[in-house]
């Protein structure tokens, strides 16, 4: 192999390294059964997220891997791989891959990487299974107002009450 080519390659397992050291989480799936059109959606569908799909040559994902410290991926690198890197929601690439898997039984998830951990497939859509962030900080709010919406009916019932011995 030529200097080139090999510099060329480590390019690109340095690249595919400060993805996964970047990433919030990572989905690796096997792409294999499914259509151009399938995969043209998917990844339409994950690029609206702020997640990137990107097909990658195994031996480079486990170089990339080991020099990201990530252990434990060698098993989940074999086939037809490709990975769903989101930098900003945890939850959007599970969520996504695990809806669309519902539909096209052919895109099977391996595996994945949450918050810098090395993750197994029931964990990956354990996390699918979370509402997205969105809906969590909604949630939050709403066990926030509570104390305040629950003080307001009780001056209001006082003030009620009040009105009705006046009158």
């Amino acid at each position: 192999m030529s200097e080139a080519a090999i510099a060329k390659k480590s390019a690109i397992v340095d690249e595919v390294t400060e993805k996964f050291q970047q990433a919030a989480s990572a989905v690796i799936v096997d792409y294999r059964g499914l259509t151009v059109e399938e995969v043209t959606n998917l990844r339409k569908q994950l690029r609206d997220a702020g997640v990137e799909m990107r097909v990658i040559k195994n031996s480079i994902l486990s170089r990339a891997a080991k020099k990201a410290g990530l252990e434990g991926l060698d098993e989940v690198f074999a086939g037809p791989t490709a990975v769903a890197f989101s930098n900003e929601d945890v939850v959007a690439p599970a969520k996504i891959i695990d809806e669309f898997s519902k539909d096209a039984k052919a895109l099977e998830i391996k595996g994945g990487i949450i918050e810098g951990k090395v993750s197994s497939l029931e964990e990956i859509v354990a996390l699918a299974k979370l509402p997205n962030r969105e809906g969590l900080l909604s949630m939050l709010l709403s066990v926030l107002q509570a104390p305040v919406r629950n003080v307001a009916y009780a001056v209001n019932a006082v003030v009620e009450s009040k009105e009705g011995d006046a009158a």
